[in-house]
């Protein structure tokens, strides 16, 4: 059983994400990438409350901008997903999921170290340039439900 609904376009745009964000980090950053929306869509707390689908997920507005920067910098995230990519998708859509994203919901690359909190969530740990962040304990139990 997938961990959530999906569709193929579910599966483009996971993919497209992941690559657009992480390619760089190669096919274990992308599935990292990609398990924090998978994420975000089933924790439905915090700033996650109203999401239904992995498109608003990705196009999901915050402060004013894109909660991911992809969207709105640069082209990578505008091209077709290729197959690699999007098998990739699919395992995070089904069941894929391993530290320090886990029971993430945020990551940055902050061109440094990384901070042990962001945005007050607690830094669950580091792949490559990517820092990873869950919720603090007791304020998004559903994360760690399934």
């Amino acid at each position: 059983m997938a961990r959530v609904a999906y569709n193929q376009n579910d599966i483009s745009l996971i993919a497209r994400m992941m690559r657009a964000e992480a390619v760089g980090e190669g096919k274990l950053g992308m599935l990292m990438v990609g398990n924090v929306i998978v994420n975000r869509l089933k924790a439905g707390c915090l700033d996650f409350e109203e999401l239904t689908s992995i498109e608003d997920v990705i196009y999901q507005v915050q402060g004013g901008n894109y909660s991911f920067e992809a969207v709105q910098e640069g082209d990578m995230f505008y091209n077709r997903a290729r197959g690699t990519e999007k098998r990739l998708a699919e395992q995070v859509l089904k069941y894929w999921r391993q530290h320090p994203a886990q029971y993430a919901l945020w990551y940055f690359n902050p061109y440094g170290d990384c901070p042990d909190t962001w945005f007050g969530e607690p830094f669950t740990g580091q792949y490559k340039e990517h820092c990873y962040y869950e919720p603090q304990p007791g304020t998004c139990e559903s994360v760690y439900g399934w």
